[in-house]
Formats: structure tokens, sequence, C-alpha cells
């Protein structure tokens, strides 16, 4: 018996979980969406407020309690943020997207712009006052919402 026959490719393999607009029904795909951002919302935000490393515990050796000790290494820490904050913020975006005229619409809107608040103000609060990390992070967090406007504004200009 031929190898081939036994074992398929990766090409086809992955092919099967790929969406196929004749097979995959809009609904579930959305359900699908909405189960993976909301893991990636949870993780980047618990990730978040509490970030790698935890946060010091005394303000000893120049560093200030309650801050993050991953932020010692400005560089990393500064990466870890960014791309955190825009998982996070992108993750947020595609649940508002997915989630738009539900049952409930306002109360999951009140309850998605609580989180980013608490995100917001979390990561504030371990972030050292001098590390420009939270301002780039702030940044990065408004660029998936603007992305989207500008995408929404372009094709309302080319009808």
């Amino acid at each position: 018996m031929d190898s081939d026959h036994n074992h398929p490719s990766p090409r086809s393999w992955l092919g099967y979980f790929r969406f196929v607009e004749d097979r995959d029904a809009p609904s579930e795909v959305r359900n699908i969406l909405l189960v993976i951002t909301t893991l990636i919302a949870a993780v980047t935000f618990q990730a978040g407020v509490n970030p790698p490393g935890g946060i010091w515990q005394d303000d000893r050796d120049g560093h200030s309690a309650g801050r993050a000790i991953y932020a010692s290494n400005e560089g990393t820490y500064s990466v870890f943020l960014i791309s955190n904050t825009l998982a996070f913020s992108t993750s947020i975006l595609v649940i508002m997207c997915l989630t738009h005229n539900f049952p409930l619409y306002l109360e999951l809107r009140i309850a998605t712009v609580s989180m980013i608040v608490s995100y917001g103000s979390s990561v504030f609060a371990v972030t050292p006052k001098e590390s420009a990390s939270f301002r780039y992070a702030l940044m990065v967090a408004a660029v998936p919402f603007v992305l989207r406007f500008f995408i929404h504004v372009f094709r309302n200009c080319t009808k």
C-alpha cells in the first residue's frame, strides 16, 4: 500500500480546516471567531493585569512597589506590552463587530468598554512612570480601530 494514501499530505490536511463558503455556515463561523477572540481577549487581559514576572512588593534597590518586575528590562517589556495591547485591542474590535446588534447590545458595549478601561488602568498602574511603554501601548491600542475606520471610509468612497 502506498504510504501517500495512509497519511494525507500537510497541504490537503490543512485544507480540510480552511474556511469554505459553500460548506461553512456564517453563524458557525461567527461563533468560532467569538470563542477564539474571547480567549485572546481573556489571555491578553490577564497578562496586562498580572504581567509576567509579577510585581515588586517593596521599595528597595531602585524599584517601586506595585510596578512590573518585567519593566526593569525596558526593551523587552515594551515589546511585550505593545504586542499584548495590540492583540487585546484587536480581539476587542472583532468581538464588538461580531456582536453588533445582538440582544443586550448596550450591555455588551458597557462591559467591553469597562474591560478596556480596566486593562488600561491596570497597565498604567504597573508600568513605571518614567517608561515610554505605556504611551506606545495607548497608540497601538487605537491601531485596529483606526484601521477599521479607514477601511470603512475607503469602501464607502469607492462605491
